[in-house]
């Protein structure tokens, strides 16, 4: 049996992911895209059959348009609806979920057709099993795949929807106090985590982020537990998300939950004394070795 799929985008990111998914359920890929035109003709290229091209207004977020967007998911009853893991994607999604009645799961990693039914797999208990199960249908998933890139050659048509948004406006946006900005925005982020054994030693981490020209982060136990960085700094599946073109991961052991944050970064370095640990899975470039010695090497390097 053959599904027909949704997929709900308000940024291009594991858009070819989601689509590749979508794929494997045999029928008609639709991505609904949200937001400025940039989206639409990434959901072209992402591998989908057509793009449905919503053209948001000025000052007005994603989520004003979730209930015009449930009632066109109800209208076009598909029996799948995937979405990114984002603050956009969980209130859409969830709208779209409520108005079809449909089961959800979040961190889907693969859905595949088995009669009527939909076998899921996502990635449970801290990225320590991977659970499968069946569902029926309609399902609508929180998509928590890698980033993939785009099919060569594909190109969908992109149509105009016309969905009415409720009154919502963003009226202002005005910086956390404490907190730059940067870190969701920088080209290059060196983040550190519970290999610091004290707050004053940040001053080494703060002299090689200024060295590289980047920003400083952490992992959550410094921000929430420590209060050694802001909280606004805070890298990982509740903290911030982001996509840097280089990511220096200095004492952090690389726990899913962290590395949910940085799985869209270019280049991943880690920098731990265990050689188990799980950042060097993810990084580009490992460095065994104790951070007091390797980082004052690393900026002696830079200074050359």
């Amino acid at each position: 049996m053959t599904h027909d799929v949704w997929v709900v985008a308000t940024d291009p990111r594991r858009l070819a992911s989601m689509a590749a998914a979508a794929r494997g359920l045999g029928g008609r890929v639709t991505v609904v895209a949200i937001g400025e035109r940039s989206v639409a003709e990434a959901a072209a290229a992402s591998g989908a059959d057509a793009v449905a091209w919503v053209e948001t207004q000025a000052r007005t977020p994603a989520e004003a348009y979730a209930p015009a967007l449930a009632r066109a998911v109800v209208e076009a009853a598909p029996r799948v609806v995937l979405a990114a893991t984002t603050a956009e994607g969980r209130a859409l999604l969830g709208w779209a979920a409520a108005a079809l009645g449909a089961s959800v799961v979040s961190g889907l990693t693969s859905v595949t057709a088995d009669g009527d039914a939909l076998l899921v797999e996502r990635v449970g208990l801290g990225g320590r099993v991977i659970e499968s199960f069946a569902v029926g249908a309609p399902l609508a998933g929180l998509f928590g795949g890698e980033d993939t890139p785009p099919p060569a050659g594909a190109s969908a048509p992109i149509e105009p929807l016309a969905l009415e948004p409720i009154d919502v406006r963003v009226e202002a946006t005005v910086p956390v106090p404490g907190a730059t900005g940067g870190v969701s925005t920088a080209d290059r982020v060196v983040a550190i985590g519970r290999g610091l054994k004290a707050k004053g030693d940040l001053a080494i981490i703060e002299s090689l982020a200024a060295a590289l020209g980047g920003e400083i982060a952490c992992s959550m136990p410094i921000a929430d537990d420590f209060g050694w960085v802001a909280k606004e700094r805070y890298v990982g599946r509740s903290g911030q998300q982001i996509a840097p073109r280089l990511y220096l991961a200095i004492g952090i052991s690389g726990m899913p939950q962290h590395l949910e944050g940085v799985r869209d970064a270019k280049v991943v370095v880690g920098i731990n004394t265990d050689p188990g640990a799980r950042i060097f899975e993810r990084a580009a470039y490992g460095i065994v070795g104790d951070l007091y010695e390797v980082v004052p090497a690393l900026q002696h390097a830079l200074g050359k």
